[in-house]
Order: C-alpha cells, then sequence, then structure tokens
C-alpha cells in the first residue's frame, strides 16, 4: 500500500489489504487473513476479473474505442465491467437475474449500465441469464464477457491476486480457502500459490445448493438444498475452474456463514457479504482441520451495504427461518 499515485481507476484495483481477522485466529490458534476486496473501486473482488477480461479483449483487438461490452452477471462483475469500461470509453450492456439484490440493481443502473433484468432460470434453460447475454452480444456485435469461461478471469487473479497474498504473507501460508461462482479467484489463487509451494491446501468453499462441493469430493454436481448468498454456487463446472489444483472443498450452511457476518460486524467493525461470510466460515473450519499455528487465507469479496435488503433486513431473515443480527 505504498504512497504511489494510482493511474485512474484501473491503477486503483487490486493491491487490497489482507486483514488479521481477530476472533476467528483466537478461537481456531490459527493466523486467519482475509483479502480485503470490497477496498477495490467497484467494491468487490470482480473488479479484477472486469479488468483482466476487458485488457485481454483490448490485447486481442476485440474491443475498439466505443465498443460494447455484454455480460451475464449476478451484479458485481458488471458493476466491474460497467467501471473499467466507462473509464475505458466503451459502452455496457448487463444481463441479470431479476432475483438479485435491489442494492445491486439500483447500483448498476446509478453508474450507467444498461440493465436487463431477466426471470432466474437453470443454466439448462436457454433463459439463463448467462445465454441470454451471449444471444444478445451476437446480435450487437458486441464483445461476450464470459466471465465464467473466460480463462483471462482466472489469469488476472493468477497474475494478482496470488502474488499479493504470497508476499502479504511473506509465503507463510498453510492453506487458501475461498468460494466459486466463475471459480476465477479460486483458481487463479490456486496456480499461482502452487507455484511457490505445492504443499499449500487449496480449499473450495461451497454454499448449500451447489454441486461444486461435491464434484470435489465424488467428482458428481447433484445439487441440493438452498442458499441466501448471491453470485457463488455451481450446478456445473465453469471453464475458469476446469483444471484448477484443488486439494478438498467444505461445506457451509446460511446459519454458520451468517454467525460470521453478523460477529466480523459487530465485534470487528468489518461489513461484509454472504459470500465472504462462507469463505469465513470455511477459513474457520479448514484452520480446525489444520490444527494450531497454521495460517490459512480467505477473501472478503464485497461488503454487506450490498445486501442490506437481505442479510441485514429481519423480516426476510426470519421467512428464511434465518439468525438475525442481535442488535436488530
Amino acid at each position: 500500500m505504498g504512497t504511489a499515485v494510482a493511474d485512474g481507476l484501473v491503477g486503483a484495483i487490486g493491491n487490497t489489504p489482507l486483514i488479521r481477522l481477530k476472533r476467528a485466529s483466537a478461537a481456531t490458534g490459527c493466523e486467519i487473513l482475509a483479502k480485503a476486496e470490497f477496498c477495490s473501486p467497484g467494491g468487490s473482488v470482480k473488479d479484477r476479473a472486469a479488468l483482466a477480461i476487458i485488457q485481454d479483449a483490448e490485447a486481442r483487438g476485440l474491443l475498439s474505442p466505443g465498443g460494447t461490452i455484454v455480460e451475464g452477471t449476478a451484479g458485481n462483475t458488471g458493476i466491474g465491467l460497467t467501471l473499467v469500461a466507462n473509464a475505458r470509453g466503451y459502452k455496457s450492456i448487463i444481463v441479470m437475474p431479476e432475483t438479485q439484490s435491489r442494492e445491486k440493481i439500483d447500483f448498476l443502473r446509478m453508474i450507467g449500465a444498461d440493465l436487463r433484468l431477466v426471470p432466474a432460470k437453470p443454466f439448462k434453460d436457454p433463459g439463463n441469464y448467462v445465454h441470454v447475454s451471449r444471444a444478445l452480444a451476437e446480435e450487437q456485435g458486441a464483445l461476450w464477457a464470459n466471465q465464467f469461461d473466460n480463462l483471462a478471469n482466472r489469469e488476472g487473479h493468477r497474475r494478482t491476486t496470488g502474488p499479493e497474498i504470497w508476499a502479504q504473507t511473506g509465503g507463510k501460508i498453510d492453506a487458501f480457502t475461498c468460494a466459486c461462482g466463475t471459480g476465477g479467484t479460486l483458481a487463479g489463487v490456486s496456480f499461482a500459490l502452487k507455484e511457490h509451494n505445492p504443499h499449500i491446501k487449496i480449499v473450495l468453499a461451497d454454499p448449500e445448493g451447489s454441486g461444486l462441493y461435491g464434484w470435489v469430493k465424488h467428482n458428481d454436481l447433484t445439487v441440493t438444498g438452498s442458499s441466501i448468498t448471491e453470485g457463488i454456487g455451481q450446478s456445473r463446472v465453469p471453464g475458469n475452474l476446469d483444471g484448477a489444483p484443488i486439494d478438498d472443498a467444505v461445506k457451509i450452511p446460511d446459519p454458520e456463514a451468517l454467525e460470521q457476518i453478523f460477529d466480523l460486524m459487530i465485534h470487528e467493525g468489518l461489513s461484509i457479504g454472504g459470500s465472504a461470510g462462507i469463505n469465513v466460515a470455511a477459513a474457520i473450519r479448514v484452520a480446525r482441520d489444520l490444527g494450531p499455528g497454521h495460517t490459512v487465507v480467505t477473501m472478503l469479496c464485497d461488503s454487506g451495504a450490498r445486501y442490506q435488503s437481505k442479510l441485514f433486513n429481519p423480516d426476510f431473515l426470519k421467512s428464511k427461518n434465518l439468525p438475525v443480527p442481535s442488535w436488530m
């Protein structure tokens, strides 16, 4: 975090702080460290993927001044893409399931995205937001960002996030865990860390309602249950996750994630979203599994402000039989 001046928005993406989580560390006897991706200009880890995808398209000559980028997203990638597009002189069309949080929908409109909301459909349905975005890109002759299968996503994390974690821990890291939507973060970081030390344990964190835990454990993508988290979990293996060196997986139910979200907010002043709650809960499980004296790193993907209407809404939480923050 030097004193250098960042060159515009793009120069301010990445190089986020690594924060020691005091209570999680004390509870496990390990160092539990989390990358504060909410410090990125667009407020999430997806700024990195957005920048990597756009830079890759520019390098390949697929984007020219005044061009258009189309993407299907649960929100954060759309925000990152729109902001980077604004800074680079492109237009963006964002296709999103209408079930996503009101905060993300409003934010995308505020920053100038051409937002198209579609009904939430499974991936096998042609009406799924990913397929709708691909068709729209073809129709418009625009760039389809394709964050799930575009390997520029994981390559961006291999070049930036992984080396930052290695440098910030001084190479003292025993395990890395995070949840997957596209798989870009987990795959990119795992490739980078294992280049330095193949013994670093890579653990995929998965919510209920996703098939990735079963895929890692038994090569079985069967989906059971559901989760209120957004932007993570999959019923298929995205291109970015394919071939990544993953050692294990943990499945985290929503109440366990919410406990960490509320605990970090009220005791450590850290406001985090649902996927970050899954990640912290997973880091605690991995640390307990390794035993005291180890260092586990995870990601705080975005802040709680994007999920106020869900994670911090007592009526919503009660309707799902989930714990409510004690102070609300």
